[in-house]
């Protein structure tokens, strides 16, 4: 597929460097598409996919950013622009690691920094980007959660926060409309990499949890950071250049 050969400028890609943004970046890539990704700390992830993405032909860029930093934030947009002449896709796939806890134990302190974290950091990128995608027709992606549909128990701390980025893609898909801009959302369930990933490693989701989700899920098996890249490419290619405002599961059935 060369779905992004022919668009102008780059996709901005938030969060490359983690398991789902890096599979994102390199479907656009394999996709015909420029790519300026960022990353919050890990720079030997983000070296070895700038080689990657260099590798398959493609221009690429990355920097390290904290995005709940407004004036940061703003500096990638315009960096992007600089680079690449433009930016034809926003994908928001960023956002900070998610302990699994009860709602009654989450200290208010620390639902803010969540909030920060992922509502005011993706409106952060967000709201410099418009204008460059008006100018190309462009379209936004976020990477939030299939939990905003069915909430597991303990999982406050991201449907709660991640439902928020939700609600505001759904109001720049009716403002941005007129512009020819899209957005969506595609919520990923349960998963071999990315945050799921960290959650087993750490203990959070232990072989209870997860023979639990697993008999929640119709097609009884989990996901990777591939199908949410499949889903996030479509969303964002003209193939779906009738859809707006949405949001797409990627759960193998668990909102059913």
């Amino acid at each position: 597929m060369d779905d992004f050969a022919g668009r102008s400028g780059a996709v901005l890609v938030t969060g490359g460097s983690g398991g789902i943004g890096a599979a994102i970046c390199r479907m656009f890539a394999e996709r015909g598409s420029d790519v300026m990704f960022t990353y919050r700390a890990n720079l030997d992830a983000a070296r070895t996919l700038e080689e990657e993405i260099a590798a398959q032909g493609r221009r690429v860029a990355s920097v390290a950013v904290d995005l709940a930093d407004e004036e940061a934030a703003a500096a990638v947009v315009a960096t992007t622009v600089e680079t690449f002449g433009g930016i034809h896709t926003l994908v928001h796939a960023a956002g900070p690691h998610v302990t699994q806890v009860h709602l009654s134990r989450v200290e208010p302190a620390a639902y803010r920094a969540q909030i920060e974290g992922e509502a005011v950091a993706f409106f952060n990128v967000l709201q410099p980007t418009l204008v460059h995608l008006r100018a190309t027709r462009g379209s936004i992606v976020a990477v939030t959660t299939a939990a905003t549909r069915r909430y597991p128990v303990r999982d406050g701390l991201s449907s709660g926060t991640k439902g928020a980025v939700e609600a505001v893609v759904r109001a720049v898909a009716a403002e941005e409309g007129r512009f020819g801009v899209r957005a969506n959302c595609v919520g990923p369930g349960m998963l071999t990499d990315g945050m799921a990933a960290r959650l087993m490693a750490s203990g959070d989701l232990d072989e209870a949890a997860l023979e639990v989700t697993m008999r929640n899920i119709p097609l009884r098996t989990f996901g990777d950071a591939v199908d949410i890249a499949e889903a996030v490419c479509f969303l964002a290619s003209d193939r779906a250049d009738f859809i707006s405002g949405q949001m797409l599961d990627v759960d193998g059935g668990y909102g059913i």
